[in-house]
């Protein structure tokens, strides 16, 4: 097996987040409210993909989101997997007789 090398795409991540947010209508206030934080800091700056929430945080984000940490997770291996997919098909397709 050949070794599998991925990233988390920090900005696409935070803007997951946002969409995820808005989606299930959360304000930041709510988040913010719902992890015990003093101030909105952390969440501002998840959303703005200048930093990432931790492992524990997204443990909270997921289940007060309705979703898994993959689905709030954007990885750049996700897209390349998807791509080599949709390929596959196609080229099978083209050989089908």
């Amino acid at each position: 097996m050949e070794p599998m090398y991925l990233q988390v795409l920090q900005k696409e991540t935070g803007r997951q987040i946002k969409k995820l947010l808005v989606e299930n209508g959360y304000t930041v206030k709510d988040v913010q409210n719902a992890m015990g934080f003093e101030n909105p800091q952390a969440i501002y700056k998840w959303i703005s993909g200048r930093s990432l929430p931790s492992l524990d945080n997204f443990v909270i984000l997921s289940r007060l989101l309705h979703t898994s940490i993959e689905d709030i997770l954007v990885i750049d291996g996700d897209f390349f997997m998807e791509r080599e997919s949709l390929l596959l098909i196609i080229l099978q397709d083209l050989h089908a007789p």
